[in-house]
């Protein structure tokens, strides 16, 4: 069953298309005959677009198998019944959000679909007047949900499982999440769409490995490859590259796009995904993101990842969410910039982001600039905009 909370009606049908049924009409149950089915597995299924946070949005051509695929391999590692209860405030126009709707159909359960997440405590009081047992999110609404004094009053006793994706949580608000519930398995995980979802940590691992975002997915294959094209060693770093029935058909349209994405496979005719994300795996084949290709920093001739001073920057009492970037610098041709939010009642300086990250990386990585915001620009799947901080 699935049901919206608050949200408006769709609007009115502009006509039913060839072989199809008017949209008001199908929701009013009006009877007619269903359109004969001719669409197999391989045919398109949806049009889903790229946040646009590190360039031009895309249109990921996505099959049925695609979905079918997708939506069998993450309702296992979730083991997704029909007792669970899913609240849903992410978009259903990427597919992060998307999911959250076909596992639940495939799997049974309810989903209850909020318009959005704008404020973080009535999101947390809807899940406990649904008993939700599920929960989807990315680092800023964890940030966001992390920052309220009466976070650990909620009554949150249904709740089972909590995901992240969308980009990697940073280690310490996963350890304070898991501090606050620590009944709740929280499932860090790491996809794109191009490939709806690459890798998930087992809960259990949680703590182990808090940097990690995990193995593969069932029916998937992954590998790190140099930029010559051979696979790198453990803790090597390089490209992500994918190979399953997860992978998209291309870019709509966009065939230079989907000539760089998609590239000739070890097998005689087939093609896999190059993520354009950077990634190292160790030997037991647990993964851990590094950066996006576009977004390593590169000053004083050194590479940085945004993602390490991320992490490090949280640890800072008082800060509620950072964003690293490289910014032009007549001095250094780049510099490192850190864009932070502060707790309301914080007193964070720049001189307490710079020391703490002097305190665990190299000198390079500290930033030369620090702008406090009150709040990261985001898309409307959450991810930052980080070409605003430049």
């Amino acid at each position: 069953a699935t049901f919206l909370s608050g949200a408006a009606p769709p609007p009115a049908a502009a006509g039913a298309p060839p072989d199809g049924r008017d949209f008001q009409e199908a929701l009013a149950g009006a009877p007619g005959e269903a359109p004969e089915r001719r669409a197999i597995e391989l045919d398109l299924a949806t049009l889903c677009w790229t946040s646009g946070s590190t360039g031009e949005s895309k249109g990921v051509m996505l099959t049925h198998q695609n979905l079918r695929n997708s939506t069998a391999a993450i309702g296992a590692y979730l083991e997704h019944t029909a007792d669970d209860v899913i609240l849903c405030v992410l978009p259903l126009s990427h597919t992060y959000g998307l999911f959250q709707l076909l596992v639940t159909h495939a799997f049974g359960g309810t989903v209850v679909l909020e318009k959005g997440f704008s404020m973080p405590w009535p999101i947390v009081q809807k899940m406990a007047e649904e008993r939700a047992t599920g929960f989807a999110g990315v680092p800023t609404i964890f940030a966001s949900m992390l920052s309220l004094k009466n976070f650990a009053k909620a009554d949150l006793s249904a709740l089972r499982y909590m995901t992240n994706a969308a980009y990697g949580l940073p280690a310490p608000q996963l350890l304070r999440l898991r501090e606050l519930l620590p009944n709740v398995a929280f499932f860090a995980m790491y996809g794109q769409t191009e490939c709806t979802r690459v890798c998930y940590l087992p809960p259990s691992l949680a703590l182990e490995r808090p940097a990690s975002v995990g193995i593969a997915m069932p029916n998937e294959e992954l590998w790190i490859e140099r930029e010559d094209g051979t696979r790198a060693e453990p803790d090597e770093v390089g490209e992500l590259v994918v190979r399953g029935p997860n992978v998209m058909r291309g870019y709509w349209k966009n065939p230079d796009a989907t000539a760089r994405a998609l590239r000739p496979g070890p097998f005689p005719g087939e093609v896999v995904l190059h993520t354009g994300d950077l990634f190292k795996m160790d030997e037991d084949r647990y993964l851990y993101f590094v950066a996006r290709r576009d977004d390593i920093i590169k000053t004083r001739g050194e590479k940085v990842s945004p993602l390490e001073v991320e992490s490090v920057i949280c640890k800072v009492p008082g800060v509620v969410e950072a964003a690293v970037v490289g910014v032009p610098d007549p001095v250094l041709g780049v510099a490192v910039k850190a864009a932070v939010v502060r707790a309301a009642d914080a007193a964070v300086t720049a001189d307490d982001i710079r020391k703490k990250v002097r305190s665990e990386l190299d000198e390079v990585a500290v930033p030369k600039f620090v702008e406090f915001m009150d709040a990261l620009p985001k898309t409307a799947s959450g991810k930052v905009k980080k070409s605003e901080l430049i």
